[in-house]
This record gives C-alpha cells, sequence and structure tokens, in this order.
C-alpha cells in the first residue's frame, strides 16, 4: 500500500458554525481516531486528491502541529447537493494492530463471456477488509479472463495472504449475466433445428401409423 502526506493544522474550535467557517474558506475539518487521544484538525480540500479522487487506498501520514500520524482513511462526508468533501474521519495506524478499510476492487482482462455477449456486472466496487497495514493490497485485483456466461467470482473465491474479507463467502463480486441479444440468437437456432428435424420425411409420403393404431373391421358381404 502507497503511503501519501497530508498536512493539517489543528482546531481551535470544535463545532457547526467552526466547521462551517472552515469550509467556506476551501478547508475540511477532519478527525484521527483510535490513538491515545483524538486529533482534531482541518486541512486544504486540495491535497486530498491523493486519498480521496484516487482508485487505490493508500496509508496516509498526517502531520499536525509538528506530530506526525500514520493513518487509513475510514469514512469520507459529501455535500448533498454539490457533492464536495466536507468532512474526514481517519483511523490511526498502530504497529501490530490490525486495521478495517475498504478496498476497490479492478477486473483485470476481458471475460470469455462478455466476448460471446454477455454483459460484465461488477457487483461490489470495494470490499471491506481485516489486517495489518503492512498486508493490506492498494487494490484488489481479480484477473475475469476464463469467466463464462452465467458465472461469478464470490468472496469465497477471493485469497489475499494475512487479510481477513468481512463478507460472506457467497457473495457475488464480479459475474457475467446472459444478455436479451444472446437470448434473441438462441431461439432462432433452436427453431432451425426443429425445422430441419421435421423436414427428413420424403416428400408426398404417408406418416406410417403408430403402433397403437386400430385395424379397421373388414367390410361386411
Amino acid at each position: 500500500m502507497k503511503t501519501v502526506t497530508l498536512s493539517g493544522s489543528p482546531r481551535a474550535n470544535v463545532g457547526k458554525t467552526d466547521a462551517n467557517a472552515l469550509r467556506v474558506k476551501g478547508m475540511v475539518p477532519c478527525v484521527i481516531y483510535g490513538g491515545k487521544d483524538q486529533v482534531h484538525f482541518y486541512a486544504d480540500i486540495r491535497a486530498f486528491k491523493d486519498i480521496i479522487f484516487t482508485p487505490d487506498t493508500n496509508q496516509v501520514n498526517i502531520t499536525v502541529d509538528g506530530k506526525s500520524y500514520n493513518a487509513v482513511l475510514q469514512e469520507a462526508q459529501y455535500h448533498k447537493i454539490n457533492d464536495k468533501l466536507i468532512h474526514a474521519d481517519f483511523l490511526e495506524v498502530i504497529d501490530g494492530k490490525e486495521v478495517i478499510v475498504q478496498i476497490p476492487v479492478k477486473t483485470i482482462g476481458m471475460a470469455e463471456g462478455v466476448k460471446d455477449g454477455g454483459r460484465l456486472n461488477i457487483k461490489m466496487r470495494k470490499l471491506k477488509v481485516k489486517g495489518l497495514i503492512s498486508k493490506l493490497p492498494a487494490r484488489i485485483e481479480l484477473n475475469i479472463e476464463k469467466l463464462t456466461i452465467g458465472k461469478s467470482i464470490a468472496v469465497g473465491d477471493i485469497k489475499i495472504e494475512g487479510v481477513t474479507i468481512l463478507h460472506p463467502k457467497n457473495i457475488s463480486v464480479v459475474s457475467v449475466q446472459i444478455t436479451r441479444e444472446v437470448v434473441e440468437e438462441v431461439a432462432p437456432t433452436v427453431a432451425t433445428t426443429a425445422t430441419a428435424t421435421t423436414a427428413t420425411a420424403t416428400p408426398g409420403t404417408t406418416p406410417a401409423a403408430t403402433t397403437d393404431a386400430k385395424t379397421p373391421p373388414p367390410a361386411k358381404k
């Protein structure tokens, strides 16, 4: 997992009024928890480029008032209307202590089922995992090249040494679904086969009688 840096300043006051005033100035109120003490600080929203606006999960080295903290992002809150970042929660990383984070899922290759007309469905774009920070990957890569129509990769199929995935094993992460186009292609093929089978009878002949047909009685004299 890659480590990025974030520089912040301690908050003099903690409250809604102070937080709104910081946001007007382009700052994001933040908190670090999970260690000995909670640390309330704020940072420039532009500094979150490699923390929020990235496809990977990164470890963050945060400097506040001359002190450094190793942490991972736990939750980010956004404005309901403009989707702007308004708050960030960080979990302090303690040596030898496991952490729980969300790791993004990335697919590798093109599935065989997609080549055959199926549709790739990524049902879970992030997975909640638990492990030592040194064991956690920046992303979970899934090779889907051999995935055929109707098949999927479930949580139980994913193995990462030293990492526990905190979802039921039978939950599907990515699958290839059959599409309407594939169904429409299969239906005419079945109909054509049935027609060809019927057409094997010799033209002009009368179909043979079934074994249970009754023989008509002889004419009376």
